[in-house]
């Protein structure tokens, strides 16, 4: 599947709403749909770390992300 740019929301939506209650095969679902990843991926972890605690968020990936510095 290869998504457009007027498919992006309704398509981060349904990848959110299928796999809401897995954040690591939501990203994955997202991953799959081709077009611009890093966009659609940060929609529906947006999505998704709305509505769950970070909790939701593997602990794995939390250890590898980029260090943020809070101002």
């Amino acid at each position: 599947m290869d998504i457009a740019c007027q498919d992006t929301v309704p398509f981060c939506c349904w990848c959110a709403a299928t796999q809401s209650s897995d954040f690591s095969e939501a990203m994955w679902l997202t991953v799959a749909g081709l077009g611009d990843r890093d966009t659609t991926c940060a929609i529906v972890g947006g999505i998704i770390g709305a509505g769950s605690a970070k909790e939701a968020i593997p602990t794995e990936w939390l250890a590898r992300r980029e260090q943020l510095v809070w101002l």
